[in-house]
């Protein structure tokens, strides 16, 4: 609707954090659903982009944000305000130099239906639709760039080695296990119920896989997988599977940490007593942020492009439909309940 002071107003649905959740997993509850207006037009010198949201990419850090946080790398989300994370969307209006009308995006974004950006720092343009947008949510998006600079620069896998992915049939997980075995490794990956495993081994190509929550010792069932032990871990778990795995590790192993998803709702977290082993066993182990890495984004998809038009490399998606069904979604990735990429797909191009 076009206002007598050129503005063009249209509904616009926004997912809200009502209140900070602090100890626990968020619930559906914790959020909820605004109708609110926006202007679609980026006024002349504002350097605004108009997005219209198109899939929105649940992540456990969505999650974290809901918290009311010290001393982390990213902020909160305040109560009563929007939900923000990935994405892709089209541009419906810009006046910034970089974006014009019609351009397919992906980055951060906003839990609702179009979004104002004003700072597109972290804003990539989609150039090849021939792979479904979806991935840029994963994929070909900010998971992907999390398993390729994990994987390759801190890693540095050989030929023939040991590797361990914890969380193997998530966003990360699914694409680390595909580069390992790509690079001639030996992959095994762990997962929370039956169908993950399944899809691990039938569908994603890993050596082996395990139900962790089936185990009674995680240690026996590492040993199990590796009776010469782990080269490479891939750390998206942390507590207990940290702590088995690190007496399974081999001289000079490396361990990249890219998450602890079960450290995330705990009012305090676990102790990790096996860390001697990181000195016995001259271990390899650092933590990484994929944002200090997105200006490597053009040499990642120059890697990854061909073996996913192949069918070398491919990918599980949960999709959700809808933007009322984001907290549903979100609340499912946090318990586990989702399997492969969780996202929402709010509108079609």
């Amino acid at each position: 609707m076009a206002t007598p002071g050129g503005e063009i107003l249209v509904p616009n649905k926004q997912v809200i954090l009502k209140h900070y959740v602090d100890d626990r997993s968020p619930q559906e509850s914790d959020m909820e659903l605004k109708l609110t207006t926006i202007d679609l037009r980026a006024p002349s010198g504002s350097g605004l982009i108009l997005l219209k949201n198109l899939y929105l990419s649940c992540e456990p850090y969505v999650s974290c944000r809901m918290k009311k946080l010290e001393g982390s790398y990213f902020e909160s989300i305040q109560p009563g305000t929007v939900l923000s994370g990935f994405g892709v969307s089209k541009v419906v209006d810009s006046d910034h130099p970089d974006y014009k009308t019609g351009d397919l995006v992906w980055g951060i974004t906003f839990w609702e239906e179009y979004s104002q950006i004003a700072s597109p720092s972290f804003l990539f343009k989609i150039e090849d639709t021939s792979i479904p947008l979806s991935y840029y949510t994963g994929i070909l998006g900010m998971p992907g760039m999390t398993a390729y600079v994990g994987f390759y620069d801190i890693c540095s896998p050989k030929k023939g080695e040991r590797v361990f992915v914890s969380a193997a049939s998530g966003a990360v997980g699914q694409l680390v296990g595909q580069l390992a075995k790509l690079a001639g490794c030996y992959v095994v990956g762990s997962a929370g119920s039956s169908e993950k495993v399944a899809l691990l081994k039938n569908k994603l190509g890993f050596d082996e896989a395990f139900n962790y929550k089936e185990e009674e010792n995680l240690n026996a069932a590492l040993k199990r997988c590796f009776p010469e032990g782990i080269d490479i871990y891939f750390e998206n778990v942390g507590g207990k599977m940290l702590d088995a795995v690190l007496p399974n590790m081999r001289d000079c192993g490396r361990i990249a940490a890219c998450g602890m998803i079960s450290q995330y709702n705990l009012k305090e977290p676990e102790g990790v007593h096996n860390l001697i082993y990181v000195v016995m066993r001259q271990i390899r182990f650092e933590g990484f942020i994929v944002l200090n890495h997105f200006h490597r984004y053009p040499e990642f998809l120059n890697m990854v492009m061909g073996p996913i038009k192949d069918g070398k490399i491919t990918y599980v998606e949960d999709i959700a439909e809808g933007l009322e069904s984001a907290p549903a979604a979100l609340v499912a990735l946090s318990s586990g309940r989702s399997v492969g990429k969780q996202l929402v797909r709010v509108s079609t191009v």
